[in-house]
């Protein structure tokens, strides 16, 4: 995988969710990219974690159990990420049930729907693209690809499944205040994941979520330029917030980054989420 940018990356996907490397392939991934410290941030599942961890046991990488959970409100779709979650907490283990069941049911009246509009697709084809717990859009939009119906997946966002789409369907809504209360029920840190890169409505909200307890801000990433990392390091300083940071590596798919370790992301940023681990009602200075 080459040479890292960096030893951390906080923002990874695997096979348990929509990535397209198993939780094993990314830990030597990791270590050959010569990273220290990852986080597996899968959405709606913490399923990746344990063999994650099992596949770095007495290696030098620690791998930080965490999830990436979708948010939606009046103003758009916003994700959170949660680090050091406890993969036993029930609370959040069954709002992480609840949505991806929920995402299985959307995903089936979006098949249906494309059958309906002559681009016949199985979900049979569909569950195996996705492969883990996690069904979403993204696997429908690779079975049009295979199908011949689009020729990229960001095609077919574009004319079918995106949010204006005639073949999309909304799914199950959590709003910031549960997502990052059952977070900090599960024992983890809550960070808003890529706020620039979602909008200026989730970058003018991060005060808000404070108030919730939001604890961190996903600072470091692909899509956000060296304006939008000063503007939102200021927020940190201001809110004293975490700042973090990661690839969102999926596997190479459109719009990610092609590898794990692709974004520098300070170290500070560890050490910071170590700290409010020890310390859930207070985080350090930046």
């Amino acid at each position: 995988m080459g040479v890292s940018l960096s030893q951390v990356d906080l923002h990874i996907h695997t096979t348990a969710s929509d990535g397209i490397y198993t939780p094993s392939e990314v830990v030597r991934m990791a270590l050959s990219a010569g990273l220290r410290v990852i986080a597996i941030t899968d959405h709606d599942t913490l399923a990746g974690v344990p063999e994650a961890q099992e596949a770095a046991r007495g290696l030098p990488l620690e791998v930080i159990p965490g999830v990436e959970v979708n948010s939606e409100g009046d103003w758009g779709d916003l994700h959170f990420l949660g680090y050091y979650v406890s993969l036993e907490a029930e609370s959040l283990r069954g709002r992480l049930r609840a949505m991806r069941e929920a995402r299985v049911t959307r995903a089936q009246k979006m098949v249906a729907r494309l059958n309906q509009m002559g681009m016949p697709i199985t979900w049979e084809e569909v569950r195996a693209i996705a492969g883990g717990d996690t069904v979403g859009r993204p696997h429908i939009a690779q079975a049009l690809v295979n199908r011949g119906y689009v020729g990229t997946t960001r095609e077919a966002f574009q004319r079918f499944i995106g949010r204006q789409g005639p073949a999309y369907f909304p799914r199950l809504k959590l709003t910031p205040p549960e997502v990052i209360r059952a977070i900090t029920a599960a024992g983890g840190v809550p960070v808003i994941a890529h706020p620039a890169h979602s909008g200026a409505a989730a970058v003018s909200r991060i005060p808000e979520f404070v108030e919730y307890g939001l604890r961190g801000v996903e600072v470091y990433y692909p899509h956000h330029s060296l304006e939008d990392v000063e503007m939102l390091l200021g927020l940190c300083r201001k809110f004293d917030l975490i700042a973090t940071g990661g690839s969102d590596f999926h596997g190479g798919g459109v719009g990610h980054a092609p590898t794990v370790g692709a974004v520098h992301v300070p170290w500070e940023c560890v050490a910071r989420l170590r700290a409010a681990r020890r310390n859930p009602s207070a985080a350090p200075h930046v």
